[in-house]
């Protein structure tokens, strides 16, 4: 019997993300530091919160079938986790440092998925994520209970457990609160910085070619040069397939190098936030570029030239 490699695919990157999820702590726990009284009780409190949205994201969704509530929240929580664990650890100077960089970065985000449409007085309502309406249709889907389980598992589950996760060096930076601020810290957040700069110069460019590509559509008239492609890839786009992308997991990353300086240890348990971060990106890039190669010609040769994230030949697949 042939194998489906789309399902393959899929089952490869579930693999990944449950040892992850399971290894990563259960290594820490043996190997790592252990919370105090003062970052248990962070801790729990940041898991209620978390408890309380995973209920509103999927209630919301089932209720108005539109399952984008997760990605309405994604650029926001993580700022509200971060300065709670800021308060619990009476805004020292790395824990203010941190939250002070997740909040550009979730402001940023926030804006940029507000010009597509995410976004109206009715919070609940707003464009969905044309991904989510694709994978609804699947026959995996199907009958609509599967949807359901799928939305309450994954889409407002897992989510926004990884939403928690990955800002949780936060927590491992409270941990080591009085570890003095060094040079890694500046490294981290000047990277962080850098990132941040990347994502947006990555989002602008996307949004100046679609918005002018509908414009083209919306007027009637043959679209001209590049807009005939259907697809960015010029500007940074020339360089990796993702290049929004590969900065969103590198803001990450860098992040967890906050966790490194205060902890001293290269590797912790926060350090699952990021991996998992990056395995779904791989997964969900993955299904954007399906979707694309079924709609452009042209893009399967974008996709054997071009890197996805990093832009070296090495890392083109």
């Amino acid at each position: 019997m042939q194998k489906d490699p789309e399902r393959l695919n899929l089952a490869g990157t579930a693999v990944l993300l449950v040892i992850t999820l399971l290894l990563v702590p259960i290594i820490s726990y043996f190997f790592g530091t252990a919370l105090g009284p003062v970052e248990l009780k962070a801790l729990r409190t940041v898991i209620w919160i978390l408890c309380g949205v995973w209920a509103v994201t999927f209630l919301l969704g089932e209720l108005t079938g539109n399952t984008s509530q997760v990605d309405k929240i994604w650029s926001l929580m993580p700022i509200v986790y971060c300065w709670i664990i800021t308060a619990f650890g009476d805004f020292s100077e790395r824990l203010v440092l941190m939250s002070l960089l997740v909040t550009a970065w979730g402001l940023r985000l926030t804006w940029n998925f507000s010009r597509h449409g995410a976004y109206t007085l009715k919070f609940w309502s707003g464009k969905e994520d044309y991904r989510w309406q694709i994978l609804r249709q699947k026959p995996e889907f199907q009958p609509a209970w599967k949807w359901t389980l799928f939305n309450l598992v994954f889409i407002s589950g897992y989510q926004n457990i990884l939403i928690l996760l990955f800002t949780l060096p936060a927590l491992v930076a409270l941990q080591f609160n009085a570890s003095p601020i060094g040079p890694l810290d500046y490294i981290a957040a000047l990277m962080m910085t850098a990132m941040i700069v990347l994502e947006t110069v990555a989002d602008n460019q996307q949004w100046r070619y679609q918005s002018a590509k509908h414009e083209a559509i919306r007027s009637g008239d043959p679209l001209p040069g590049e807009y005939a492609r259907g697809f960015l890839n010029n500007g940074l786009w020339k360089y990796c397939r993702h290049p929004n992308y590969f900065a969103e997991q590198g803001v990450w990353v860098a992040f967890y190098l906050f966790s490194v300086s205060a902890s001293g240890q290269w590797i912790n348990w926060s350090v699952s936030g990021c991996l998992l971060l990056i395995i779904l990106f791989r997964s969900s890039s993955a299904f954007s570029e399906e979707i694309s190669a079924g709609k452009y010609p042209e893009y399967s040769y974008y996709q054997k030239t071009v890197p996805r994230f990093l832009p070296c030949r090495f890392f083109r697949r």
